[in-house]
């Protein structure tokens, strides 16, 4: 241990107090020994301090701050450079505000475009979201401070986040859902990692040993600490002893008495303890330091600056039929969309900054060379008919050469808390797009999104740019790229799907009960549209650009990759080389094809660069399930070389020495997994794959019945708990409006009272609830009251005792 001379100063109690937080976003300090206190604050896209009193789901205001392009935007950059720039800059302003840790990136699998927080991580595909988010997390902890990629692991939804079950195999969890955070952590050495509120087949992922001793410390080499996320724990003492340092928000003395308790039982040692808060101690004094030496100052308009290049280089370029775009300066625009005025910049929910400035395109059009004939909002962003602002529209558009419609999903439709509907724009803005065709042919729609959408409305315009959720300066970013002074060089990180029916995680995905079926496997994205031979709209890695590219002269080995690339057309441009791995005759089923490798170009007009793509160990593993390790199968590969997923240029065979492991699937009947169609795995299949029976998903009266289930309770007070939070939500949703902090308490487990309440509620508390639920109405309601007396008296005995020992 690295503190041994501090941890041997503190008594036990005093140990145990220093492994959860003192308030919302700030641990406790103990001075007597030499421990000072240090603050996390979210920071996915920028950092959201908040100056007054503190909640994790950003309902109050937070210091001002540059607010970056979303992770989902600079993801289609392809750039890793790019995002240390950014992450370098986060990290600033995060010391700058005196904030030791700061609560990012997101680099969740995205397994359903339906996720809420899909905004917030970066790619479906795991390879591309862990050189993404290593890039970030070298350049936040550049400045001293720590980053912490999240959520680890397995966390694809924000229905019952707290209390669902991911279940899946342990083939799809390596290399699906933890390849990406192996990168990371192998990449860019994070001082920490956010456990997610999420089991993982059957065991909470903040006190899972498997991935938090067997993966993340054994496997991998983490050596820093693990925090829970706000309200994610669910047993503390299990939780250290397997591996979760920090317990946040702020659960107060109960969860200090339990560790106490878990100790003098033998349940857990005090070596435990000592472990835990050795990796604590050594996150603070890591980042302490770093935060009091740092400025308090930073180069706001740089910043703003690097988010607006940031946008233009992540901006997509879906569509452009009769070369439309780039505009030449004097074209008369009308711009349209009520977003030209009021920009759709980023996410809802713990993510959301407190933007130090917001461009707006018509607030930068006078530096685009453009001339505007006029604005008009033209439907209501919430989505309600408006006949006067469709004509008011229409009447506009006549009077230009150009129309540009700012088209995207409202603030709501995408936040932390809240799952999407469906995939699709509001029908007035695509009734908007078909009265605008029919006046006016050269239609340019901007798309605002955080998320992939349908898009079959896309054959009622000429060009379709898709400019993600571009952060505070994401306005101006677009203009630099309509009008050609930025050619659009960005990728999609996404497939979109030509319609949700489409996605293979369609009949699994947020549905009733705790329990969520990975029912898909490894088919996740272009792995399933590709193998499947289901066609998306837009396939991944794809985006259009001013000029064109040629491969030519391709090389292969099974280290590495070269060719070259040159500029066919008659403007300077960057393009994107991706490289992906197939194994037509394998013998363990697989994907048709996957992402190796990428690299990014910048060429001239004319010009040719040899570029080289290294290919690293995961270029041709695969989890065993019989030998538990990364094997290889032995055998000729195809390195196949495209500008997209389905846009391959040139192939080379390279034949790799195999490991001559067995084959784990030798004599499983898997129909579904061979073909790559798993939109309807019967059972039987289902259960051969995961080598287990499926989990139960029956609602039970305990600790972990989210309030949202309480209609299942035995108690006539419970049922009108629930009442009233479904009669608010009800409500909420009528008006078009969904209330964020009911959706979060309707979805709380009854546990997270005794987790999110400073101390106020303890677990014993929560048992009286559990039996009053259970129909024991009056016994229940005695142990709540006495169990409240009691917390009160042990914990001012117990901060006392903290205060003065």
């Amino acid at each position: 241990m690295k503190n041994t001379e501090i941890i041997a100063k503190l008594n036990l109690e005093q140990k145990c107090a220093l492994l959860s937080g003192a308030g919302t976003f700030t641990t406790r300090g103990y001075q007597k020994a030499g421990v000072p206190a240090i603050t996390l604050s979210d920071g996915p896209n920028g950092v959201r301090k908040q100056a007054g009193a503190a909640d994790h789901l950003g309902l109050n205001p937070s210091v001002p701050a540059t607010c970056f392009p979303t992770a989902v935007t600079v993801a289609c950059s392809w750039d890793p450079d790019l995002g240390e720039e950014v992450g370098k800059a986060m990290g600033e302003e995060a010391a700058a505000q005196e904030v030791a840790v700061l609560l990012g990136p997101g680099l969740n699998t995205k397994r359903s475009p339906l996720c809420g927080r899909d905004f917030e991580y970066f790619s479906e595909d795991p390879y591309l979201a862990g050189k993404m988010a290593a890039g970030y997390v070298r350049g936040i902890q550049s400045n001293g401070i720590a980053a912490c990629p999240k959520h680890f692991a397995v966390n694809s939804q924000e229905l019952r986040r707290m209390a669902s079950d991911s279940v899946l195999d342990e083939r799809t969890l390596r290399e699906i859902y933890l390849t990406g955070f192996e990168i990371v952590v192998k990449e860019s050495a994070p001082k920490t990692i956010m456990s997610s509120y999420n089991l993982v087949n059957g065991t909470y992922a903040n006190e899972n040993a498997h991935l938090l001793q067997d993966i993340l410390r054994r496997d991998w080499g983490f050596t820093g600490a693990v925090v829970t996320d706000w309200g994610g724990s669910n047993d503390h003492a299990l939780g250290v002893k397997n591996g979760s340092t920090l317990e946040m928000p702020a659960p107060g003395g109960d969860a200090v008495r339990e560790l106490l308790t878990a100790v003098k039982s033998g349940k857990i040692t005090e070596a435990d303890v000592d472990a835990r808060l050795d990796e604590l101690l050594t996150l603070i004094y890591d980042t302490y330091a770093a935060v009091q030496n740092h400025s308090r100052s930073f180069d706001a308009d740089a910043h703003h600056a690097l988010a607006r290049r940031a946008a233009a280089e992540s901006t997509v370029l879906l569509k452009n039929e009769d070369s439309l775009l780039p505009l030449a300066a004097g074209t008369k625009v009308a711009v349209i969309g009520d977003f030209a005025e009021t920009p759709r910049y980023q996410g809802a929910g713990s993510s959301a900054v407190n933007s130090i400035k917001i461009d707006s395109l018509l607030g930068c059009w006078a530096e685009s060379g453009l001339e505007q004939v006029g604005f008009a909002a033209g439907f209501d962003r919430q989505g309600k008919p408006d006949a006067a602002k469709q004509a008011e529209a229409v009447a506009l558009a006549q009077k230009a050469d150009v129309v540009l419609l700012c088209m995207g999903l409202d603030e709501i439709k995408e936040s932390e808390g809240l799952d999407r509907s469906d995939m699709c724009v509001a029908s007035n803005q695509i009734e908007l797009l078909r009265a605008l065709q029919k006046v006016n042919p050269n239609i340019v729609v901007v798309l605002s999104a955080g998320a992939s959408v349908e898009t079959s409305w896309a054959n009622h315009c000429k060009a379709l740019v898709y400019g993600a959720l571009g952060g505070q300066a994401g306005a101006g970013a677009m203009l630099d790229v309509l009008t050609g002074k930025v050619n659009p060089s960005g990728k999609l990180a996404e497939s979109w799907a030509k319609a949700y029916s489409d996605t293979p995680a369609r009949d699994n995905f947020a549905g009733d009960g705790r329990t969520v079926q990975y029912r898909e496997g490894l088919y996740v994205g272009y792995r399933y549209y590709q193998t499947a031979g289901v066609a998306p709209a837009y396939p991944f890695g794809f985006g259009l650009s001013y000029t064109t590219f040629a491969y030519s002269d391709v090389k292969a080995t099974p280290q590495g990759v070269s060719l070259t690339v040159t500029n066919t057309g008659d403007c300077e441009g960057a393009e994107i080389v991706q490289v992906y791995i197939a194994k037509p005759d394998a013998k363990i089923f697989r994907p048709a094809q996957e992402l190796k490798g990428f690299a990014k170009v910048q060429l001239a007009a004319g010009e040719s660069k040899r570029v080289t793509v290294a290919l690293d160990d995961k270029a041709f593993r695969y989890w065993n399930t019989m030998t538990n390790a990364w094997e290889v199968e032995g055998g000729s590969y195809e390195v196949r070389v495209g500008a997209s997923c389905e846009d391959i240029r040139l192939t080379a065979v390279v034949t790799v020495a195999g490991t001559g492991a067995p084959n784990p699937y030798e004599g499983k009947s898997l129909p579904h997994y061979t073909g790559g169609k798993v939109q309807n795995v019967p059972d039987a299949e289902w259960e051969t794959l995961l080598g287990r029976p499926i989990p139960d998903d029956t609602v039970k009266i305990d600790r972990n019945m989210t309030l949202g289930e309480l209609n299942h309770s035995r108690s006539p007070l419970c049922w009108l708990i629930w009442l009233v939070l479904h009669t608010l939500l009800t409500a909420s949703y009528k008006k078009g409006q969904p209330n964020l902090n009911v959706m979060f308490q309707y979805n709380m487990p009854l546990r997270a009272l005794a987790k999110m309440t400073s101390g106020a509620i303890s677990m014993g508390m929560v048992d009286g609830i559990v039996l009053e639920a259970k129909g024991f109405w009056f016994i229940g309601l005695i142990k709540v009251i006495l169990e409240a007396i009691k917390n009160t008296i042990l914990n001012a005995q117990l901060e006392s005792r903290l205060r003065n020992s």
